[in-house]
């Protein structure tokens, strides 16, 4: 070809192959060959469908191209639906997956032929798609990111050879609940639910889960989880508590509405998929105010890998941050206590368990106390196993599911003892230490226990809260009120608890309707929350509201037509028996017995 006859143009680029082709002709050519030949007609015929032209075909190779990008795309889509169709009508070791990769570029043309840095660009996008999935360029996602009713996952740059500059890559997500979101709107400061923190401010959402097993949701919610723990530790990261962000799981949610919600700059999503004892990972860090993504990566290790993949990704996130760490800080928190394969296989017991102590269920903390004491019994030598054992242990007392109130604070005191004698700086065992002293009424104990908590763990929210309320009913409540407020905007989404003892806080200092206005935040969160009905019964009674007060003692026998005031009364751990007994008259005030 002379320099005269070379003809460039821009094109919209389609290169897909066949997923473990070698394998398959190894195993039955005849077949393979003949599936292959069906899958290139089919293919042909969409690709014309949608104004393209298949340029080439060569071994299990075929390449198109087309003059718009969204037809690419489009036709792409629909090939991989329909041949996940006919999938399903081969056996399983005859099915034939391709891989698609989608590229915007210049190329050469030579008669029916196309060459050039496009065409070696969609071969590397290509090769990074998944069997039955379609990776497009970055410059193909500039033409469609808002013109398909798609969800595109940032991979990062990506090295092409013999191209001098990285290429952004990004994953095609065609099933619906997938981790579909849109970067093209940013967040704005104006419109924030909370005021920008004064440091780098962050939310992890959940990590969807990938794989087909559903059972592998606590898996993936676990790393999002140890991901925030590690980065709740560095002083200088503002870290918004799992609570809050696990509202959005399963959402088709935008980051512009996370940052805007939750008061943050920064987003971190990601997907994990695991197969067999190997797991892909794939994360991606977002700046809300500019849209731009300031970090992406995918991982494929195996299963055993995983807290060192963790660490990894929360460092890497501390790096895009800028955030410097000084002399003995760690961001590190889980990897040194599950080691081997028994520790993974702990942990991702550990994990299990953690879901079923998060309600205020009994069957659900019977569940979790069950698997707490597995959890110990595979691994006695993990701290976390007995902070764990201890965190069921308040929630029995709280729900009413141990043998007494009193046996539930003792065991949860062992058991957090327990862990802190293996590893002294584990934060949310001195939090959960202070709040059985607390319960004891131990108030000096448990207030320097929660001083220690915060200051191991200045980013986690239980540890801020549980600290506040062993200030309040130790009835040093001015003392607590900032402390209550930094649990709740670490965590704007707090569970109704949170609320409705910072009522109390409220209340006692004066501030009666911010009191009120908490309490009716509580009953938002969880509108069968007793606790919170309770003391509104309570508080209506000390404004002079009687009508109101006695619609939430309604409410609170509707809730448990056995509520008893004595024993409301007896859960109470006041340092100021004043405290109480104001409460509790006015109860029976409510009508209440």
């Amino acid at each position: 070809m002379t320099t005269q006859e070379v003809k460039r143009k821009l094109a919209a680029i389609l290169s897909a192959d066949v997923k473990g082709y070698s394998r398959l002709m190894g195993e039955n050519e005849v077949e393979t060959l003949r599936t292959l030949s069906a899958y290139f007609q089919i293919m042909t015929t969409h690709i014309q469908k949608h104004q393209g032209k298949v340029v080439n075909i060569a071994g299990d190779n075929l390449l198109a191209d087309f003059g718009s990008v969204v037809d690419a795309v489009q036709c792409g889509v629909e090939i991989q639906k329909e041949l996940k169709v006919r999938n399903v009508e081969l056996p399983e070791s005859w099915r034939m997956e391709f891989r698609i990769g989608i590229n915007l570029g210049d190329v050469i043309r030579d008669g029916e032929s196309i060459y050039g840095d496009g065409v070696n660009i969609t071969e590397r996008v290509q090769s990074l798609a998944d069997g039955g999935g379609i990776c497009i360029s970055g410059t193909a996602y500039d033409q469609v990111e808002n013109k398909l009713e798609l969800g595109y996952e940032y991979l990062g740059e990506q090295a092409v050879k013999n191209i001098a500059k990285p290429v952004r890559v990004y994953r095609v997500l065609m099933e619906s609940g997938a981790v579909a979101r849109r970067f093209s709107e940013v967040a704005s400061k104006e419109k924030m639910a909370l005021p920008l923190p004064d440091k780098p401010s962050i939310a992890v959402l959940a990590f969807v889960n990938m794989s087909e097993d559903p059972k592998q949701e606590f898996l993936c919610d676990g790393i999002a989880e140890e991901i925030i723990t590690a980065l709740s530790k560095v002083p200088n990261l503002f870290v918004i508590s799992r609570q809050s962000t696990f509202t959005y799981k399963g959402k088709p949610v935008k980051v512009k509405q996370v940052s805007e919600e939750l008061g943050v700059r920064y987003v971190l999503e990601g997907s994990v998929q695991k197969s067999g004892d190997r797991v892909r990972i794939t994360a991606q860090l977002i700046d809300a105010l500019s849209s731009h993504h300031l970090w992406a990566e995918r991982y494929d290790r195996d299963l055993k890998d995983i807290f060192a993949l963790q660490d990894e990704i929360t460092m890497k996130i501390i790096t895009a941050l800028q955030v410097k760490l000084t002399a003995g800080e760690q961001a590190s928190s889980t990897e040194k206590y599950f080691r081997r394969k028994q520790g993974l296989d702990c942990y991702l017991k550990y994990l299990e368990g953690v879901k079923y102590n998060s309600s205020y269920d009994i069957e659900d903390n019977r569940a979790a106390h069950r698997i707490a004491e597995e959890v110990i019994a595979m691994c006695p030598e993990n701290p976390i196993a007995y902070g764990f054992m201890a965190s069921v242990y308040l929630m029995e007392y709280w729900v009413g599911s141990g043998k007494s109130p009193q046996e539930s604070i003792e065991k949860g005191i062992e058991m957090a003892q327990k862990g802190l004698a293996m590893d002294d700086t584990y934060g949310g065992a001195h939090a959960l230490l202070g709040f059985f002293y607390c319960l004891k009424m131990e108030y000096d104990k448990a207030i320097a226990e929660g001083e220690r908590a915060v200051a191991l763990a200045p980013g986690e929210a239980d540890v801020h809260r549980l600290y506040a309320m062993s200030l309040h009913y130790a009835g040093r409540e001015e003392e607590a009120i900032p402390v209550f407020q930094k649990a709740i905007r670490l965590n704007p989404f707090a569970p109704g608890a949170t609320f409705v003892i910072f009522g109390h806080t409220l209340r006692n200092v004066g501030r009666i309707e911010e009191a009120v206005s908490a309490y009716k935040k509580g009953i938002e969160r969880e509108p069968n929350y007793i606790y919170a009905h309770i003391n509104l019964a309570s508080t209506y009674i000390m404004m002079g509201r009687e009508k109101e007060a006695r619609v939430e003692a309604a409410e609170v026998l509707r809730i448990n037509p056995n509520f008893s005031v004595d024993s409301f009364a007896k859960s109470l751990p006041y340092k100021d028996q004043s405290q109480k007994d104001k409460i509790i008259n006015a109860l029976r005030k409510a009508g209440l017995k």
